[in-house]
């Protein structure tokens, strides 16, 4: 799910400042707010980073974002040095157990149709989740959003109301996956909707044109968040029950990237931009009488990279973390520790949710255990053995 997004950047054209307003009735929000804004540069950030509890990492003594000092020393955690033994403190009080379709399925009607056939019938899944919108910005329905249309993102001529009902017919609740900030076709098309250079308004990509280097859509951009929302407003009017908004990301900018762009991203509080345009789309879903979930990457939480999980600032209170076989096999770093995974899936799910635990302490948590390099069965093991930890609400595939 996560590629190795570092870059370089390329040019043409400029953006607009973004922030969402926060819901109604987060007071306690706002001061904290105000407390960031107004006053970090009179009381430091050694007062306001336990107040926000965003840094509480490994070795934690770095900002979100890359730095140009490279560590002295990197430390490489084994296979067999950790594991989740205890039950975090997490919430598990809204059950969540649902299983997650892949965007071949959307290809049409019968591809749909076969897929939900496919899905464990004796596991207790209520949902069926399937990807609206996926990582990368192509969008797998028919919809009616013209600068979708006009940027070549609609890879599926499945209408709404054809998904919502082929899941309500095979028994399940219909939940929808939409991608928010990971979207390198939008941009392509509408220069505005991402990252620009300060210098001469420039469009950023993150590696050169024959590497491969593509645009991102970026939270400070109105049209960009706008864009979301529109597709989100979809969702909601077709009557999916849940919406998981994914990929509350920036790219993993380089030093030399950061040299280029708005100041703002190098921050410690650059996280106000997603967490802005989360709580923008969870009034949207709600008001809507749909409920909204936040979904991040187990190995974007390793990396250091997981802006999105401030419980003080979120309004959505449900987080899914993602552990992608595929990801995490490989190792994950953090610039200052490396962290081995082996094993079986449920070897590695463990291990990975005693690193990541105190990460999602305050929300209420579901599992995704995910990967093209682990069968169904192995999945569903996976499940089974985080249950025992106390991890009841999941989603498989």
């Amino acid at each position: 799910m996560r590629t190795n997004k570092k870059g370089r950047k390329l040019y043409k054209t400029k953006e607009k400042n973004y922030y969402g307003k926060s819901p109604v009735g987060k007071v306690f929000s706002a001061v904290l707010s105000v407390l960031l804004i107004g006053g970090l540069g009179f009381i430091g950030y050694s007062v306001a980073e336990p107040l926000l509890n965003y840094n509480k990492k490994v070795d934690d003594d770095a900002s979100n974002v890359e730095t140009t000092t490279e560590p002295t020393e990197v430390t490489t955690v084994p296979d067999e040095s950790s594991s989740a033994e205890l039950v975090p403190n997490v919430r598990t009080d809204q059950q969540y157990k649902a299983a997650a379709l892949s965007v071949n399925a959307m290809n049409s009607i019968n591809a749909l149709n076969a897929a939900l056939e496919a899905v464990p019938a004796d596991q207790g899944i209520e949902y069926v989740e399937v990807p609206l919108k996926a990582s990368g910005g192509n969008i797998y329905y028919s919809t009616k959003v013209y600068e979708a249309q006009s940027s070549g993102a609609v890879q599926s001529s499945l209408t709404l109301d054809e998904i919502v009902s082929a899941i309500e017919s095979a028994g399940y609740k219909p939940a929808a996956v939409i991608s928010t900030f990971w979207d390198n076709v939008l941009p392509s098309t509408y220069p505005q909707t991402g990252y620009v250079t300060v210098d001469d308004g420039s469009q950023w990509i993150d590696d050169n044109y024959d590497s491969g280097g593509k645009p991102w859509v970026s939270p400070y951009a109105d049209a960009a968040v706008d864009y979301v929302c529109q597709i989100t407003d979809e969702a909601v009017s077709a009557g999916f029950d849940r919406i998981v908004c994914s990929d509350f990301m920036f790219p993993h900018f380089r030093p030399t990237d950061l040299e280029l762009l708005d100041q703002r991203l190098a921050g410690k509080d650059r996280f106000m931009a997603l967490t802005s345009a989360a709580n923008l789309l969870y009034d949207k879903i709600t008001t809507g009488g749909s409920r909204m979930i936040v979904e991040v990457s187990a190995a974007e939480i390793l990396s250091r990279n997981a802006d999105i999980l401030q419980p003080m600032m979120l309004t959505a209170d449900t987080v899914i973390v993602d552990i992608n076989m595929d990801e995490i096999s490989w190792g994950i770093s953090d610039g200052w520790t490396v962290y081995e995974f082996s094993g079986t899936p449920a070897e590695k799910s463990k291990k990975c949710l005693g690193f990541i635990g105190d990460e999602l302490e305050g929300f209420n948590v579901a599992v995704r255990i995910s990967g093209s390099s682990a069968t169904t069965e192995e999945l569903i093991k996976a499940k089974e053995e985080i249950a025992d930890l106390g991890y009841t609400s999941f989603v498989i595939g």
